[in-house]
C-alpha cells in the first residue's frame, strides 16, 4: 500500500499539486487519469522520489519515504518496478540483458540465478525464444512485454507504470492491460498507472484517481465513473452529449 497525504509540489512558484491525499491498495491496478498539464505525471514522479516534494508526506507501507535519505530510499526503490513510457529499453542490449539490468544492479545472485530469473519472467510474460534478439528486432507490444519482464525481475512490492499504451495499437493495448493487470493480483502488487487512456480504465480500473488543474477531483473505480455528475470529469472521460447518451439522459 501507498498513501499520500496533503502532497504539495510547485515549480517556479506556480502550484502543481495543490494538498493531494489518496491511498493506493496494495493487490489492484490503481489509475491516475487527468488532462495533460493537469499533475498527474508530476503526482507520480514525486510518489517514486524524482521530485522533492514541498509539503505532505509519503507512505510505502508503514514507512515513512518523503524523509528519508539517499541510501534508505535507495532499499525501498529495490522493492520497486517501473514501467517505462515507450519501454524504455536499451538499444544496445538484448531481451536477456535488458531483463538481467536490474539483478545485475541489485543482486549479488550467480550468472545462473540471474538467468533462471529473467527466464521465468520473459515465460510469464508470453515470451519464449526471444533472449538473444535486440530490441529493434521485436515489436512494439514485445518491447512492452520485455519492459514488464524487466519490472518484476526484482520481485517488486511495488510497480509503477508511466503511459503503458502509448504507441500501441487496440489489440495490443488490452493485452497489455490484461497482463498488468494479472501479474498486479498474482504477485500482491500496489501498482499505480498513469494513463489518458480511457479503454484501461473502463478495462482494468479498480480505483480511479482523476486529477484536475493540481487538485484531486474524483476518486471511485471504472464501475461507477460512468454514473459520476462531475462536470470537469464527465468532459476528460467523453463529450458531455456522449456522457448523456450513455446514462441515458
Amino acid at each position: 500500500m501507498i498513501v499520500v497525504n496533503d502532497l504539495c509540489k510547485s515549480f517556479d512558484g506556480r502550484l502543481v499539486l495543490d494538498s493531494i491525499t489518496a491511498t493506493f491498495e496494495k493487490g489492484k491496478t490503481n489509475l491516475i487519469i487527468g488532462q495533460s498539464g493537469s499533475g498527474k505525471t508530476v503526482l507520480l514522479k514525486c510518489i517514486v522520489g524524482l521530485h522533492e516534494i514541498d509539503g505532505g508526506v509519503i507512505f510505502y507501507n508503514d514507512t515513512r519515504f518523503d524523509n528519508l535519505d539517499f541510501n534508505q530510499k535507495k532499499k525501498i526503490r529495490q522493492k520497486i518496478g517501473m514501467l517505462f513510457q515507450g519501454a524504455a529499453l536499451f538499444d544496445s542490449a538484448t531481451v536477456e540483458e535488458n531483463v538481467m539490468f536490474p539483478l545485475d544492479m541489485f543482486t549479488e545472485m550467480t550468472h545462473e540465478e540471474k538467468l533462471e530469473r529473467v527466464n521465468f519472467c520473459l515465460k510469464r510474460v508470453n515470451i519464449l525464444n526471444s533472449n538473444h534478439l535486440y530490441p529493434a528486432e521485436i515489436s512494439g507490444g514485445m518491447k512492452k512485454r520485455v519492459a514488464i519482464a524487466r519490472a518484476i525481475a526484482l520481485n517488486p512490492e511495488f510497480l509503477f507504470c508511466d503511459e503503458p499504451n502509448s504507441g500501441l495499437d487496440p489489440k495490443t493495448a488490452v493485452v497489455i492491460d490484461q497482463l498488468i493487470k494479472e501479474i498486479t493480483e498474482e504477485y500482491n502488487i500496489t501498482t499505480i498507472i498513469n494513463t489518458h487512456d480511457m479503454n484501461s480504465v473502463m478495462g482494468i480500473g479498480d480505483k480511479v484517481i482523476f486529477i484536475h488543474q493540481g487538485k484531486k477531483w474524483w476518486e471511485g473505480s471504472k464501475d461507477n465513473i460512468l454514473d459520476s455528475d462531475n462536470k470537469e470529469l464527465n468532459e476528460f472521460v467523453f463529450s458531455t452529449e456522449l456522457t448523456r447518451k450513455i446514462k441515458g439522459l
